[in-house]
């Protein structure tokens, strides 16, 4: 009797948030993110302050989910069937059972096919605003499943090395995926990147396509011991073991070939001081962690000049890790 009042009584709190929220829109922000760091493929990313992208939510009475526009990229689909915002959206209602919907309207500042988390970050922001707008009934972790169907529709995997990060901030360990355990890693204080986006796209579908499905028990243990070292380098604060540990032996030499200049900006990166640079997400964007600003205003000049000198147009961020990753930019207020 007891556990059929506090259902009841939950249902009644649920319904009323709701009612609580009709009308009223929220505005969230939600950052590029660096995935896989050579050696964690699907299993580990960080957050960037800049690139992000900005997510306008209303929820309606009308069921369904519209969106009524897209500034920043006029190549995305309106369509809530074929964006990753309308994935998310619709898991989060069938989730909570709601029979009411959503307006969206979607800011994109980070280019789609970057390799810098574009899907991620607009799923992650639609999770996080959806949960706001439905009374806070999902956990982060809860969240970041919600984010992942963005990322099926997306890409055709439901990986979580982007949205984790982007929802949580810092760095993101994905320990295990069923059921999903997130692990949130240390953060050292001089730990700064670099990203170099080449005026390019490539469609993470096709990225994994290019992948292995097996590999070498050899190759396994190396990139183990990569992935561990990165673990440890980050908690002991040393610099050194982290750029040892940036070493891909899975991903990178079967998709560095669809980067044009990738092994001149790498080298740029490593001769500037670099810890270790290597190809962010899917690609193209290519990326160096450095041990301060200084270091990494270095890299950064190295890098860009490359580009230049290779004729390819291209955009650069120097980046602190982000520590707080999707957060609420406007408060709740009526239209």
């Amino acid at each position: 009797m007891q556990m059929l009042l506090q259902r009841v009584y939950l249902q009644i709190y649920f319904q009323l948030s709701i009612i609580n929220m009709m009308g009223k829109s929220i505005r969230v922000k939600a950052p590029a993110t660096i995935s896989n760091l050579n050696c964690g493929f699907d299993v580990i990313g960080l957050a960037l302050d800049e690139p992000s992208d900005i997510l306008e939510l209303e929820l309606t009475e009308r069921s369904g989910i519209e969106i009524t526009g897209i500034k920043g990229c006029a190549g995305l689909s309106q369509d809530p069937d074929k964006n990753v915002v309308g994935a998310v959206l619709r898991a989060a209602l069938d989730r909570a059972g709601s029979r009411y919907g959503f307006k969206v309207s979607i800011e994109k500042g980070i280019r789609p096919g970057s390799g810098i988390g574009s899907s991620g970050a607009s799923a992650a922001a639609a999770a996080f605003a959806a949960n706001r707008l439905l009374g806070n009934i999902f956990s982060l972790v809860e969240q970041v499943m919600l984010a992942m169907e963005g990322e099926r529709l997306a890409s055709g995997s439901a990986h979580a090395d982007n949205v984790a990060p982007a929802l949580f901030g810092g760095i993101i360990l994905v320990r295990s995926y069923e059921p999903p355990d997130i692990v949130e890693l240390h953060v050292p204080p001089e730990l700064s990147c670099v990203v170099v986006h080449p005026e390019s796209e490539i469609n993470t579908s096709v990225a994994r396509g290019l992948l292995e499905r097996e590999i070498p028990l050899t190759t396994a243990v190396r990139q183990w011991g990569n992935l561990a070292g990165l673990v440890a380098g980050l908690y002991r604060e040393d610099y050194e073991l982290i750029g040892r540990s940036l070493v891909d032996y899975v991903a990178e030499p079967r998709r560095s070939s669809l980067i044009t200049g990738f092994n001149e900006l790498k080298s740029a990166a490593l001769n500037h001081g670099a810890l270790g640079a290597g190809i962010s997400g899917s690609g193209p964007s290519v990326f160096a962690l450095c041990r301060g600003r200084e270091s990494a205003s270095r890299v950064l000049e190295g890098m860009s000049e490359t580009m230049r000198s290779l004729g390819i147009a291209f955009d650069a961020y120097l980046s602190p890790v982000n520590s707080h990753g999707t957060h609420l930019c406007r408060k709740i207020m009526p239209e």
